[in-house]
């Protein structure tokens, strides 16, 4: 029961840790609970708040950069069609583009991106 427990935990943190919620590179901060000072029985309240966005200069064009070049950037075959140097082609598309995004770190920032408004 007890190996049973720590391999839950150690896989959690592994899950964690992928998506970057555990890395010390990642720039969001974490969610937490707080309870109203003005009544102390109430339930705890999820507050969630996000430090800094996802900038799609540095952090998502250089993804797509190392993984679409040439095809999808300026003098590429497809750039007419679904130019990736554009932000609103990477919204349009979302989850479609993990065909060739396959490390789950970088799907974790285009994610978050795809979550901003």
């Amino acid at each position: 029961m007890r190996a049973a427990a720590i391999v839950l935990f150690l896989a959690l943190v592994v899950t964690c840790y992928a998506c970057g919620h555990i890395n010390a590179r990642s720039k969001t901060a974490s969610n937490s609970l707080s309870v109203s000072s003005e009544n102390p029985g109430a339930e705890p309240v999820k507050a969630e708040t996000r430090t800094t966005r996802v900038d799609f200069a540095t952090q998502i064009k250089p993804i797509f950069e190392a993984r679409c070049q040439p095809c999808h950037f300026n003098g590429g075959k497809v750039y007419a069609k679904m130019p990736f140097d554009r932000p609103e082609t990477i919204k349009s598309m979302g989850t479609k583009l993990f065909t060739r995004i396959k490390d789950e770190n970088e799907r974790c920032v285009i994610r978050d991106f795809l979550a901003q408004e």
